[in-house]
């Protein structure tokens, strides 16, 4: 599908509500079951698979992570298990309840919560370095400007990174306005219609991404059907021999 209209972006009521209103707790819950409509862990899987990393990463770092449930169950669905990975769960609330820790546990995770806004984060000193970095509907509430920042201490702190993302199509616009069916209360509903007008389509977020001149990076950018538009970026000496995507 050809370029849609540009990015509108306006503050989702789930980020204006306290983490512990009714309404935001009801709305978290129907983000998962909008990731299920979606198919998020197997586009997540799908794209990860595309970085053609050398080995299984042991360092993961997730931005926007909510209360880590998704990855939970993409930890679930990897064929090889990955095992001994250290994984840190970046949001402003602390979200990740006892029960999603223990899971994480069950599985050779060790899941964290890194409670701190994410700009604060990216003006930091790059200290902590992670194999792959992660952010699931997460990069569609910045404008471009802020979404430079925030790619490239993304960039500085990982070897391999993956947006699944809102397409911004018509597709996904009708979508958008059927949360209702699956249950989703008015924020999740509001939401989703101002998520897919800040979403991306084309080669958005690649032309986002820090740019260095032959930093070795190899990214890709593409759509998931039905709702989904997916970016990825590798080192190249993360990883296996072959070629994919496009150098930047």
């Amino acid at each position: 599908m050809t370029h849609d209209a540009a990015r509108s972006i306006i503050p989702e009521l789930l980020d204006e509500l306290p983490p512990g209103d009714p309404r935001a707790r009801r709305s978290r819950r129907d983000l998962q079951r909008v990731h299920r409509a979606m198919g998020s862990v197997l586009i997540l899987r799908r794209a990860i698979a595309r970085l053609r990393l050398a080995k299984p990463p042991r360092r993961i770092l997730e931005l926007g992570a909510g209360d880590g449930t998704l990855l939970l169950r993409l930890a679930h669905a990897l064929e090889p298990p990955w095992r001994g990975v250290e994984l840190a769960l970046l949001d402003r609330h602390d979200l990740l309840t006892p029960a999603t820790r223990d899971a994480y546990r069950h599985l050779d995770w060790t899941a964290t919560a890194v409670c701190t806004d994410v700009f604060e984060w990216a003006a930091a000193p790059a200290c902590d370095q992670y194999d792959l970095c992660v952010a699931n509907l997460f990069l569609h509430h910045f404008e471009e400007s802020a979404l430079a920042v925030l790619l490239t201490a993304a960039a500085a702190r990982c070897n391999a990174f993956v947006a699944c993302e809102p397409r911004r199509d018509a597709m996904a616009r009708v979508g958008s306005r059927l949360v209702g069916l699956i249950g989703g209360n008015a924020v999740t509903r509001e939401d989703a219609v101002k998520s897919v007008a800040a979403g991306f389509s084309a080669r958005e977020l690649t032309a986002a991404w820090p740019s260095d001149g032959g930093s070795g990076w190899v990214v890709d950018e593409f759509r998931a059907l039905p709702f989904t538009h997916c970016f990825t970026a590798v080192r190249t000496g993360a990883r296996r021999s072959g070629n994919a995507g496009h150098a930047h």
